[in-house]
């Protein structure tokens, strides 16, 4: 069964990791929460969009909101799949928004931001920080990862019951 884990994460992060067009949105609605994204700006604003939704269903997983989730998981399925090369992604994002209770979200979360984290490895930052941060016991010890706009940790993978189990392991940063 881990090896098969092992090859859905390769598959996945390679489903996104080399996007860079975005295809053309009728949705030009954005979702800046600046308090949320801690003032992260993303040159391309199709990347900000996927950013701040990503953002919005992190929080709601941090803080246990499974309506919040289904909502934030949705208007990110709809920003992924217009977004060249993240097609696959925007289906786990689906498969989040439809996820019958909360340990199912943070399940199909793992594969999500394993993507995600491909894909803002290559962003361009204009100003802030990502924070690529990592929980080794999430997923029964297998670990997980997610990013966020700030240090300090707030699980999104067991919220209040181990909110602060996890390091930052990595960080994107703006170019001066």
């Amino acid at each position: 069964m881990r090896n098969y884990a092992g090859i859905v994460l390769m598959l996945v992060l390679a489903a996104c990791s080399n996007a860079q067009n975005p295809k053309e949105s009728k949705d030009t609605e954005t979702t800046a929460v600046v308090d949320a994204t801690g003032g992260v700006e993303l040159e391309n604003p199709k990347l900000q969009s996927i950013y701040d939704n990503y953002v919005i269903l992190k929080d709601a997983l941090v803080s246990s909101e499974y309506e919040v989730a289904k909502t934030a998981a949705s208007s990110l399925q709809n920003n992924l799949a217009v977004f060249e090369g993240c097609e696959n992604t925007a289906l786990i994002a689906k498969k989040i928004s439809e996820s019958k209770d909360i340990a199912a979200q943070r399940k199909e979360f793992t594969y999500l931001s394993s993507d995600v984290i491909a894909l803002f490895s290559h962003a361009t930052l204009k100003k802030g920080t990502i924070y690529v941060e990592h929980c080794p016991m999430a997923n029964k010890g297998d670990g997980g990862s997610w990013l966020s706009s700030e240090k300090k940790i707030q699980n999104p993978y067991y919220g209040d019951e181990m909110m602060e189990c996890g390091s930052v392991k990595d960080q994107f940063t703006a170019s001066l």
